[in-house]
C-alpha cells in the first residue's frame, strides 16, 4: 500500500496527471469539431505537458533544473527528459501551422517562469496575471492548436470554444487560488487575495454559469454539445461549493484536475448514447 501511495503521488508531482487533462481536453474538441485524431500532434502536446510544467514547478531557475539534489526531483527529471525527447519525436510530424501556435505558447510558457522585466521576476510574478497565462495556454494548446494542426479555418465556433476553455480553466483554477492563498506572495494578486474567499466562490459559479450560455453563441449547436457542457457546468458548480479553505491532500491537486478527464469520458458516453437512440 505504501509503495501504490508513492507512485500515485510521483504520478502527481511528475504533472503526468496535469498532460493527461490536457490531452482529454484536446480529445474532447477532436470530438466536437469531427477532427481526425492526429496521434502525433495529441502526444506531442501530452508529452510536451509534462516538460513545461515540471519546468514550472521545478525550475523556476534554470540551474535548479538540470543541477537536482532530491533522489526524488532526479527521478522527475528523468521523466521529464524521456518526456522530452518522445515530445521531440512526434514533433517532426506535425503540421506548419501547428508548429507556429506551439512556438508561441511555448515562449508563453517559458516567459511564466523565466526573469524577463528587471521589476518583475516573471509573468507569474505580475500581479494578477497568473490564471490568465495559464487558462490562455491550455485554450490555445487545446482547441486552436488542434484545429490548425487538422488544417482546418478558425471559424467562429472554434472561437466560442476557445473562450468557453478559457473561462472554464479560470474556474478550474479557483479552488488552487484558494488553496495556496496562505502561502501565495501578496504581490501575486490572487483572486482570495483579492476578492476574499467569498467572492472568489461567487467568481467562480459565475464563470460555471458564463461557460454553459457560451455554448448558445454557437451557429451550429448540437445534443453533444449541450449536454455535455451542461454535465460539466454542474460539475464545476459542485467543485466550487465543495471547495475549501483548509482542503483535503488531494482536492485540487487530483480531483480538480481529474474533471477534464471525466468530461472527456462524459462526452465519450454521452455521443455513443446520442448516435445509437438518433
Amino acid at each position: 500500500m505504501y509503495y501504490l501511495k508513492r507512485l500515485f503521488e510521483f504520478y502527481l508531482d511528475a504533472s503526468i496527471h496535469t498532460a493527461l487533462a490536457v490531452f482529454a481536453l484536446i480529445e474532447v474538441t477532436g470530438v466536437f469539431f469531427g477532427i481526425t485524431r492526429d496521434h502525433n500532434f495529441s502526444f506531442l502536446v501530452f508529452f510536451g505537458t509534462i516538460v513545461c510544467y515540471n519546468f514550472v514547478k521545478y525550475g523556476v531557475e534554470a540551474k535548479k533544473y538540470i543541477l537536482v539534489s532530491s533522489t526524488y526531483h532526479r527521478y522527475i527529471q528523468f521523466v521529464s527528459f524521456i518526456a522530452g525527447a518522445f515530445a521531440l519525436y512526434h514533433a517532426f510530424y506535425i503540421t506548419l501551422s501547428a508548429w507556429v501556435g506551439i512556438v508561441f505558447l511555448s515562449l508563453l510558457t517559458g516567459l511564466y517562469a523565466v526573469p524577463m522585466l528587471p521589476r518583475a521576476k516573471n509573468l507569474r510574478s505580475l500581479g494578477g496575471f497568473k490564471i490568465f497565462i495559464v487558462a490562455l495556454v491550455w485554450a490555445g494548446s487545446t482547441v486552436l492548436l488542434p484545429v490548425m494542426s487538422a488544417d482546418k479555418p478558425i471559424r467562429w465556433d472554434v472561437i466560442i470554444e476557445g473562450i468557453q476553455r478559457f473561462i472554464m480553466v479560470l474556474v478550474l483554477m479557483v479552488p488552487f487560488e484558494i488553496r495556496d492563498l496562505k502561502y501565495d506572495d501578496l504581490r501575486l494578486n490572487t483572486l482570495p487575495q483579492r476578492f476574499g474567499f467569498i467572492n472568489s466562490k461567487l467568481l467562480g459559479a459565475f464563470g460555471s454559469l458564463l461557460f454553459f450560455m457560451c455554448t448558445f453563441l454557437k451557429d451550429d449547436i448540437t445534443y453533444l454539445d449541450v449536454i455535455s457542457k451542461g454535465f460539466l457546468f454542474l460539475i464545476l458548480w459542485l467543485m466550487i461549493y465543495r471547495t475549501k479553505k483548509i482542503q483535503s491532500k488531494y482536492f485540487s491537486s487530483f480531483w480538480v484536475e481529474a474533471i477534464p478527464i471525466f468530461w472527456w469520458g462524459s462526452v465519450l458516453v454521452i455521443g455513443h448514447f446520442l448516435s445509437t437512440f438518433a
